[in-house]
């Protein structure tokens, strides 16, 4: 995408009166899928140009999006259409990328991107970004609020990655 497409799509955005959403740490629901980073980054003075879609099939309109805190203080946002699970969308430093469901045997939910080379598999304790170019995990232990309330709530000792 040009720089000139970015800053216009920027622009409109700011002249349609883009606002800051309170992010909260339960799923957002926001019908246009832009999620709480996305407002602040536009209504920001400081715009973060950063955030770069993963082409035109990195669509987040209409999704509701959920926030992810993983080990080493990483962070990642997947945004997931209610009727369509075959694909999501996954921020992760600064680019927001396309992932499309693979089967498993396993119960895992498991979104890949071959293009770039990323993995999510989300299980019901935690979930884990995977680079499969690199053969390297990116983020683990990612965890959102209700799984980490889930966690709290075991008993010492026990197993608390599932």
């Amino acid at each position: 995408m040009s720089t000139t497409l970015k800053v216009v799509i920027v622009a409109c955005f700011v002249v349609a009166g883009a606002r800051i959403i309170p992010s909260a740490a339960a799923p957002q629901n926001h019908g246009d899928g832009l999620g709480d980073q996305a407002y602040e980054a536009v209504s920001s003075p400081k715009a973060n140009s950063n955030v770069i879609p993963d082409g035109p099939d990195a669509d987040i309109f209409n999704t509701t999006s959920t926030d992810y805190n993983c080990e080493l203080g990483e962070k990642v946002t997947i945004y997931q259409h209610d009727n369509d699970d075959s694909h999501i969308a996954i921020r992760w430093k600064q680019r927001i990328h396309r992932l499309d469901k693979v089967d498993t045997t396993t119960g895992a939910r498991r979104f890949e991107n071959p293009a770039f080379g990323l993995i999510w598999i989300g299980i019901p304790a935690k979930g884990i970004l995977l680079d499969s170019k690199l053969h390297r995990q990116l983020a683990n232990e990612c965890k959102n609020a209700e799984q980490e309330k889930d966690a709290m709530a075991l008993p010492s000792g026990a197993n608390r990655t599932g």
